[in-house]
């Protein structure tokens, strides 16, 4: 999922001012403990002259402070209904920590730089499609309101005006580190989970920094990936407010060489030129009906970035896939963001990351990524490939097959009874299992496990395995195992986990004992993630969505990609704040 480019631009504008133009930056690679950028302990913080405290002076704009702390304890004792529990206890722990005072009042009134810094990063997070008409903005801009137009403002309009911009800012935080959608609720089969304490200590270490605006950045994943996918956002947002594309009338298939109606193909060439396939505009390069080479290489690009076979033909799938609205592709872009934020911040110095759309393994250390094909679980049967983290432990070559009860009953047996050669042939045997009898397949080149597996215990009992189906690597879609993982470089990812060259893995592969373990000297984390939308060598992908996941995920980002009327009103009032 991570590979490295050149630095460029990373301006993003504000959400829903100016345009931007699409570049990708360098990626900050980092990732098993879940240890946030934003929040890294540099030591005694009373030491360290970045540090920021809360002003204690004696009075807050003219209001003596003791009567502003009274009136914050006061107002803490009742959670407005803008405030889920879990955050207004962040806001509760923060206040705790600083004996009540206010958070971004002095003497004089606002600490500008802060909540100037705080009201910015509201307005940029439409960048990183992140909904903001739930948090308490109509509120925020009242109370802020009735401070700066009030010379003499009560304690309590000074104490509502702090707490709901300390409110506003655990709002933001909270969703930049972890996102804002229960995976649990969207049928995303995720089991990864967030790190409460983590996200209580990111939003209190970050509101210390003295540079509030970069401690807020840095809440956000900090790598190329989803630097990538905010300016796709932007890219995308820009196509959809000038109209989107056209759709791409249906008809029959064609290939390379035929012809079809000029308007359709027309149709076609404007479709993928939105998109940046092909630079070519309606003008043919040879007849007006001709599916030339050229439109048909931009179809094969089209459909090699779209998760599709790539054969370039004009066919359904790939016209269903073009047909798919700039507004659908959009949401899937924020779709994704959020994926993102439900990862961990720290994947750790050494490790392994799936991304099953991708149909790719990349495992990353300090010289470089090994890189490689794999084929994931079927899209039925029970056999899709889950979202959730674990640790490689063991490599175990020359692996016996134990078929699971499941897939024993519901296809081996019939098999066998069917043909009674059929155990022979495959290289089965029964044997014990705590009084159950069970079927395995014997170490070979038959074996389905193929010559080496990769074990990190889980309790979707799925590991990382070798195969004797090669050819299968050569399909554009990969969906065919049982839920496991099968690779298409074992041999190197053995290597590369065990230190081993190349010859000691080949003799334990081909020549060694059957069923012999190989503990890692140091436990690998192992990532599997379901990124539909994802940056390669400098293109987007659109992945395959081969578990039809998408569609619930674009439902539930749609009022971050389509501002509501509130959201627009309450922007509009947050820049008149900022002057912007």
């Amino acid at each position: 999922m991570q590979t490295q480019y050149a630095m460029q631009d990373t301006t993003l504008p504000a959400y829903g001012h100016g345009r931007a133009p699409y570049r990708r930056v360098a990626m900050v690679a980092s990732l098993a403990v879940f240890a946030f950028s934003a929040c890294k302990d540099r030591g005694d913080d009373s030491s360290a002259t970045s540090a920021w405290t809360p002003n204690r002076s004696d009075v807050v704009m003219g209001v003596p402070s003791a009567e502003v702390v009274n009136a914050i304890k006061a107002t803490l004792q009742t959670r407005p209904p803008t405030m889920t529990a879990s955050r207004w206890k962040y806001v509760e722990r923060l206040y705790l920590a600083y004996d009540n005072v206010p958070l971004w009042l002095d003497a004089n009134g606002f600490q500008e730089a802060r909540s100037t810094a705080l009201l910015r990063a509201l307005l940029d997070a439409g960048t990183d499609a992140i909904r903001i008409d739930a948090y308490p903005l109509d509120e925020l801009v009242s109370a802020l309101g009735a401070v700066r137009q009030n010379k003499t403002p009560s304690a309590a309009q000074l104490a509502s005006a702090d707490l709901l911009l300390t409110s506003a800012y655990v709002s933001l935080s909270e969703d930049l580190l972890t996102g804002q959608l229960d995976p649990r609720s969207l049928e995303q089969d995720w089991h990864i989970a967030a790190n409460r304490e983590a996200i209580d200590s990111a939003v209190a270490r970050s509101l210390r920094d003295a540079r509030l605006d970069s401690a807020i950045a840095r809440m956000r994943p900090q790598d190329a990936d989803y630097t990538a996918l905010r300016r796709a956002l932007v890219r995308f947002r820009t196509v959809v407010d000038d109209g989107g594309w056209p759709a791409v009338p249906t008809g029959k298939a064609i290939k390379p060489g035929q012809t079809d109606a000029p308007a359709r193909l027309a149709a076609l060439r404007t479709r993928l030129r939105l998109e940046g396939f092909g630079t070519d505009t309606n003008a043919p390069s040879t007849g007006a009906g001709m599916y030339d080479a050229t439109l048909a290489a931009n179809v094969a690009a089209y459909q090699q970035h779209h998760g599709i076979v790539v054969d370039s033909v004009l066919g359904e799938e790939t016209v269903q896939s073009l047909n798919r609205t700039a507004q659908y592709r959009l949401a899937q872009i924020a779709a994704n963001l959020e994926r993102y934020r439900w990862l961990p911040r720290s994947f750790g110095e050494r490790y392994i990351v799936v991304n099953v759309p991708a149909f790719r393994l990349e495992a990353h250390d300090s010289t470089g990524v090994l890189a490689m094909k794999v084929i994931v679980g079927k899209e039925f049967e029970g056999r899709k490939t889950p979202v959730f983290a674990d640790s490689m432990e063991t490599v175990v070559f020359r692996p016996y097959w134990n078929i699971t009860p499941n897939i024993q009953a519901g296809e081996t047996a019939p098999k066998i009874a069917e043909n009674p050669a059929y155990m022979k042939e495959n290289d089965l045997e029964y044997f014990k299992d705590g009084g159950e009898t069970r079927i395995r397949q014997k170490p070979g080149p038959k074996n389905s496990l193929g010559l080496v597996k990769f074990l990190f215990p889980n309790s979707f009992n799925i590991y990382l395995h070798d195969t004797p189906e090669q050819a299968l690597f050569d399909q554009d879609v990969r969906g065919f195992s049982h839920g496991c993982i099968r690779l298409e470089k074992p041999a190197e990812l053995a290597q590369w986990a065990l230190g081993w060259d190349s010859t000691h893995v080949n003799t334990a592969m081909h020549e060694g004992e059957d069923n012999q373990s190989a503990k890692l000297s140091r436990k690998i984390p192992v990532f599997i993630v379901y990124a539909t939308v994802y940056e390669r060598d400098g293109r987007l992908y659109f992945g395959n969505d081969v578990y039809s996941r998408d569609d619930a995920m674009v439902a539930a980002v749609a009022g971050s990609v389509t501002p509501s009327e509130t959201a627009v009103r309450q922007l509009s009032a947050l820049r008149k704040l900022v002057g912007g």
